[in-house]
């Protein structure tokens, strides 16, 4: 294995397959239904996360790994041979993820660990997850992968699209008199990272219009760079998702690697049920 060994969360919905390939683990945001605990990615997935939202009509809370939860992850990865490990967490402005890692890194004093908060979430940290571990696999040293994470954060961006605010209210995060006048007049917001938070941006009239807009935005905000890296992310809309990503790559030259991938359910419980979103890191 590589002397450096990369630890994520599951809020960065880097496809499992890819996780596999390059030994990254996620440690797993938690899905609370009443009494009922289930892990992101393990126990539970988007598509089964609001079959159990619609039938309930509720909700769940969520929260982040605990201490001993890194700490097992940390543990693990020195077993195995690790000299060093970079953990990138969720933007600590929308989640207690990254504290807990530090938190867990007092538990290994004598040990070589560098804790990163992204400032961003989905597949945005995702990519810089995915730059670790292949700076890593190719033997760089552990201040140049910390470089490349940074770089690759830096060049990331995200446009969202939201089809209904009814998750959003039954949360609590609007009013339901809002949310049914927004879903009557049809307006959708657009969705961006900000401050390392996901805020709206925009509002527009139609889904048709909304996915439309997203593509112009990321185009407008490309300026006539490349994508290095590409992937839209959606919450239980598959082929909603690989339609967006066929009408992007229409406009413009994708990169041949680019994919679609889930929102993961630490966080599509924030959101709802068909968000669509954009996710590209520029090149440099």
């Amino acid at each position: 294995m590589t002397k450096t060994v990369i630890i994520t969360d599951s809020d960065s919905s880097l496809p499992l397959e890819l996780s596999k390939k390059f030994g990254i683990q996620q440690v797993p945001i938690a899905i609370h239904f009443n009494e009922k605990t289930m892990c992101s990615g393990i126990d539970i997935n988007d598509q089964q996360l609001f079959e159990i939202i619609d039938r309930e009509q509720k909700i769940p809370t969520t929260s982040a790994p605990s201490p001993q939860e890194f700490i097992n992850a940390f543990q693990a990865a020195f077993d195995e041979g690790a000299e060093s490990i970079i953990c990138i967490c969720v933007s600590s402005e929308i989640s207690a993820t990254y504290q807990s890692a530090l938190n867990a890194k007092e538990y290994f004093a004598d040990k070589d660990i560098e804790i990163i908060d992204s400032k961003t979430l989905t597949m945005a940290q995702g990519f810089m997850v995915l730059a670790a571990a292949e700076a890593a696999s190719a033997g760089l040293s552990k201040e140049k992968i910390i470089n490349t994470i940074q770089g690759v954060g830096e060049r990331s961006f995200i446009y969202g699209a939201l089809p209904t605010l009814k998750y959003l209210a039954m949360g609590g995060r609007v009013g339901k008199l809002a949310a049914g006048m927004a879903d009557t007049l049809n307006i959708k917001p657009i969705l961006t990272v900000q401050n390392g938070k996901l805020d709206m941006l925009e509002k527009v009239r139609t889904q048709k219009k909304a996915l439309k807009h997203i593509i112009d935005l990321s185009v407008k905000r490309l300026d006539g760079k490349k994508m290095e890296r590409l992937a839209v992310i959606h919450v239980n809309a598959p082929l909603e998702a690989k339609k967006l990503l066929d009408e992007l790559c229409e406009q413009i030259n994708c990169p041949t690697d680019a994919f679609t991938a889930e929102f993961t359910p630490g966080l599509s419980v924030h959101a709802g049920a068909g968000l669509l979103g954009i996710v590209v890191i520029m090149e440099k």
